[in-house]
C-alpha cells in the first residue's frame, strides 16, 4: 500500500511540474448566417464556405514523423442551430491511385484510404466521438474511451450523413451531424477536435494536431479545440425506435423426427428522452437481437472458460461508460451474463438504462428484467456506474451490480467495486504514463457461503508507459479462490499474478524495404493463494518486421511452465485426461501477414508448442480477396495438430464470409462455419438496407446441419424479417 501512495503521490508531482511542450492548435466554426443555405452532395461550391476558416497544416506520424505530409488536405467547419457541417478537399498527385475497397457500414478501413476525426464534446480529453468515411461514401463511427488502453465501442451507430465526390484532383466530402446525435455541455461552445488522413499506397497517415507516435487520432489529450459554438440545440430531444418483426422456425426435437414448423411475430421498441444534452435516458420493451451477428466459433482445448464479446446493439450503447479497470479485466459486468445461457436468447421483458453526465460526472444505470424459461426463472439485473473526472486526464470510478431471481431460494447477489485511473501525457515534457488500481467484491452466491470477503473479490494495479520507440508496463492482481460475479465473468480465480512486458519498436528511417524494427519481452508469473508457482510464461518476440509495403513478420519464442492440481479433461469426454503434475514447455511462433490494401492476399500464424505431455501445433491461415470494389471473400482455417501421451487428436474451425455491398446503404452478407468437435455446420445470411441512417430493414436466415458419418443433417433453420425506424423530435 505504501508503494501505491508513492506512485499516486509521484503522479500528482508530475501533473503540477509538467508541461505539454507543444502548441494547441484551433480552428473557429463558421455559424451560417439567415438566408444561407447547403447543397450537400460532396462539393463545396456554397458561397459561405469560402468564408469559413480553413486548416491545411497537417503532419505525418508515419512514416517520418513531423514531417509534411505528402498531399495536402483542407478542411472547414460550419454550423447552424440543428447541425455540424464539415467540409475536406483531399488532394492527391495520382488520383488513380486512390484505394477504395470497402462500402459495408463500420468495415473496417485498413485497406483504403481514409478520413477520420473525432469530436470531444465535453473537452475533458477523457472521450470522444469517433467518425470516419472513405472515397466510395462508407461511414463508420464509434465512441472513444480512454484509460490504460483506449478502447472505440465501434458498435454505437450515430444518426449522421457523409456525401463524397471524386474530382481530377482526389476526392471531397460533406458532412452533417445533427446536434441530437451528439452529448455535449451547451455551456461550452469549445470541443476538443481532431482529424486524419490515411494515403493508404503510401501507407500513410497525417494528423492535425498529436503527430508523434506516441499520440494520435485515439488520444483526445492531443487534439486541437473547434470554438466558436453558440446557440445550439438538440430539439425537445425525445426519440422513438419502434420495430416489427417475423419469424418462422423450422426444427427437430431429435435427429430421429421430421422437422415442425412455427410462426410468431412480435412488435417492441425503444423510447429515449435527453433529460438535458448531456444525460439521455431510455426504455426499452420486448428487445429483439434478431439482426445481431453470430459468434465466432472457437474450439476450448484451456481448462478455462472463453470470452465471447458482446454483440447485441441495445447493450453496446453506452457501453464504455460501463469498462471497470479494462486492463486488469475483473469484468464485474458482463452483459453476456444477461439474456443469455450459454449462448442462447432468454427474452427480455423490459428494460431501462440512462447514460450520460452530470458536470464531471459520467453515469451509466441499466436494469433489465428477462422471462421465466423452462426451468429458468424470471430475473432482474441491474447495473449502476459512476466515473467522476479528477486532474486533467484522470478519474475515479464505483461499479454496483444486482442479480434478482424471482420465487428462488437463492439469495441477493450485489457487487460492488471500485477503480482509480491516474494519467499524464506530460512526463518528462510529452510523454505518456499511467497508473490503474481497482477492487471489487461481492455477496455471498448462495445461502450457507462461509467465504470471507477477500475470498469473493479481486485487487491489483498497473504502471503503464505507453509510448514510441519504448513501450513498458507492470500489472500485479489477485482473484480470490470464491470470487463469482453473478453478473460479471470470471475465467479463472484463486491466484496471484505478476506480469510485466516491455517492447522497442523504432522506425527505421529511410532503409526503402523495412519501415519498423520491433523487440518485446513478456513476463507471467501466476501463483496459487499460497505461493505456490501455477503458471510461469515467457514470451519474446526476438524480430518483428514491418515493412513499407505494409506486410509484417514476427518471430516469437515461447517458454512455459504449468502446474496441475486436478486432471484436466481436454476435449470433456474423458478420452484425453492429463494427469495432476507440473509441465514444461518449450515452443516458437512465426506470423505473416499481407497489407492489407491488396486485392488478394492473407495472413498465417505458426506456431509449434510443448502441451502437456507432448506438443501442439497450430495453424490459423486467412485468406482474402477483394476482386471488385463491394465485393469482399475470406476464407479461414483454425487447426490444431494435438499429439500426447494419452493418444492424439486435430481440431479444426473452417469459416466463409463473403458480402458484396451495393452501396454503403445495402449489403448482404454470407457467414459458413464448421468444426468437426461438435460436428455442427452453421450458416448466416444477412441482407441490411438502410432506408435513412436510423431506419433499417433487415432479413436474416440462420440454417444449422449437424454431421452423421458421411452426410449432413439439417437440424434448425430460422428466418427473421426485421424492420427498425426512428422518430426524433
Amino acid at each position: 500500500m505504501k508503494a501505491y501512495t508513492n506512485i499516486i503521490f509521484l503522479l500528482f508531482i508530475l501533473y503540477l511540474s509538467n508541461v505539454n511542450v507543444y502548441a494547441q492548435k484551433t480552428i473557429e466554426a463558421y455559424k451560417m448566417q439567415p438566408g444561407e443555405s447547403i447543397e450537400l452532395d460532396g462539393h463545396t461550391q456554397e458561397a459561405f464556405w469560402q468564408k469559413a476558416a480553413v486548416i491545411s497544416d497537417f503532419y505525418q506520424q508515419e512514416p517520418v514523423p513531423g514531417n509534411p505530409a505528402s498531399e495536402r488536405t483542407e478542411i472547414r467547419i460550419a454550423y447552424d442551430t440543428e447541425n455540424l457541417y464539415i467540409s475536406a478537399q483531399f488532394f492527391d498527385s495520382e488520383p488513380d491511385k486512390i484505394k477504395a475497397f470497402q462500402r459495408k457500414r463500420d468495415a473496417v478501413l485498413d485497406t483504403d484510404d481514409r478520413f477520420v476525426f473525432i469530436l470531444d464534446t465535453y473537452n475533458d480529453q477523457r472521450s470522444a466521438f469517433y467518425f470516419e468515411i472513405n472515397p466510395l461514401g462508407l461511414m463508420g463511427d464509434g465512441i472513444l474511451r480512454v484509460g490504460q488502453g483506449t478502447s472505440i465501442n465501434r458498435s454505437w451507430d450515430g444518426i449522421w450523413r457523409a456525401w463524397v465526390a471524386k474530382t481530377p484532383e482526389g476526392w471531397m466530402t460533406e458532412i452533417r451531424i445533427p446536434f441530437m446525435t451528439l452529448n455535449f455541455d451547451p455551456n461550452n461552445d469549445t470541443w476538443g477536435i481532431n482529424f486524419l488522413r490515411t494515403i493508404r499506397r503510401k501507407n500513410e497517415d497525417v494528423l492535425w494536431s498529436g503527430f508523434q507516435r506516441n499520440q494520435g487520432i485515439q488520444r483526445p489529450q492531443d487534439a486541437g479545440k473547434l470554438v466558436g459554438l453558440k446557440d445550439i440545440n438538440q430539439g425537445i430531444g425525445l426519440e422513438a425506435i419502434p420495430y416489427a418483426i417475423g419469424t418462422q422456425v423450422r426444427q427437430r426435437e431429435n435427429l430421429e423426427s421430421p422437422k415442425t414448423a412455427e410462426f410468431n411475430h412480435n412488435f417492441g421498441g425503444e423510447l429515449n428522452y435527453n433529460i438535458t444534452p448531456n444525460l439521455k435516458a431510455g426504455i426499452t420493451i420486448n428487445t429483439d437481437f434478431a439482426e445481431t451477428e453470430v459468434d465466432d466459433r472457437q474450439i476450448n482445448l484451456t481448462r478455462f472458460p472463453l470470452f465471447f464479446p458482446e454483440r447485441r446493439a441495445f447493450f453496446l450503447e453506452g457501453a464504455n461508460i460501463f469498462l471497470f479497470a479494462p486492463s486488469s479485466n475483473p469484468n464485474p459486468y458482463f452483459s453476456r451474463r444477461i439474456g443469455l445461457q450459454e449462448g442462447l436468447p432468454i427474452p427480455i421483458r423490459y428494460g431501462g438504462r440512462m447514460i450520460g453526465r452530470v458536470k464531471d460526472t459520467d453515469i451509466g444505470f441499466l436494469h433489465v428484467n428477462t422471462a421465466a424459461q423452462g426451468e429458468r426463472q424470471a430475473e432482474n439485473f441491474t447495473v449502476g456506474r459512476v466515473v467522476q473526472n479528477i486532474s486533467e486526464e484522470s478519474t475515479i470510478g464505483v461499479i454496483y451490480t444486482r442479480r434478482d431471481t424471482e420465487g428462488d431460494s437463492l439469495p441477493l447477489r450485489e457487487t460492488l467495486g471500485m477503480d482509480l485511473s491516474l494519467n499524464t501525457s506530460k512526463f518528462l515534457g510529452n510523454k505518456n504514463l499511467q497508473f490503474e488500481a481497482f477492487f471489487v467484491g461481492h455477496t455471498p452466491n448462495f445461502f450457507g457461503d462461509e467465504s470471507t470477503v477477500w475470498d469473493r473479490s479481486v485487487r491489483g494495479g498497473r504502471i503503464n508507459f505507453p509510448n514510441e520507440p519504448w513501450m513498458a508496463h507492470m500489472s500485479y492482481r489477485e482473484f480470490g479462490v470464491n470470487y463469482d460475479p453473478a453478473t460479471g465473468f470470471a475465467p479463472r480465480v484463486g491466484f496471484r499474478r505478476l506480469q510485466p512486458s516491455i517492447s522497442f519498436s523504432p522506425l527505421w528511417k529511410n532503409s526503402g524495404l523495412i519501415r519498423e524494427l520491433s523487440w518485446q519481452y513478456y513476463f507471467e508469473y501466476l501463483m496459487e493463494m499460497d505461493w505456490r508457482p501455477a503458471t510461469v510464461n515467457h514470451r519474446i518476440r526476438f524480430l518483428g518486421l514491418r515493412f513499407e509495403s505494409g506486410d509484417i513478420l514476427q518471430f516469437q519464442a515461447n517458454y512455459n511452465y504449468e502446474f496441475l492440481d486436478r486432471p484436466f479433461d481436454i476435449l470433456r469426454d474423458g478420452e484425453y485426461v492429463i494427469d495432476v503434475g507440473d509441465y514444461y514447455n518449450l515452443g516458437y511462433t512465426i506470423t505473416a501477414q499481407s497489407a492489407p490494401f491488396r486485392k488478394i492476399g492473407g495472413s498465417l500464424v505458426y506456431s509449434r508448442n510443448g502441451f502437456w505431455t507432448g506438443t501442439e501445433t497450430n495453424i490459423t491461415a486467412d485468406l482474402f480477396m477483394r476482386p471488385i470494389i463491394g465485393l469482399n471473400l475470406t476464407a479461414s482455417w483454425i487447426h490444431s495438430q494435438v499429439r500426447l501421451a494419452e493418444g492424439n487428436f486435430d481440431t479444426h474451425i473452417i469459416r466463409l464470409i463473403s458480402g458484396y455491398d451495393f452501396s454503403p446503404w445495402v449489403s448482404v452478407n454470407f457467414n459458413v462455419q464448421y468444426d468437426n468437435i461438435t460436428r455442427f455446420l452453421g450458416t448466416n445470411s444477412r441482407f441490411t438496407w438502410v432506408i435513412d441512417p436510423g431506419n433499417t430493414f433487415f432479413i436474416v436466415y440462420n440454417h444449422n446441419w449437424f454431421r452423421l458419418t458421411d452426410r449432413f443433417l439439417s437440424i434448425e433453420d430460422r428466418t427473421n424479417i426485421k424492420l427498425a425506424y426512428t422518430f426524433r423530435f
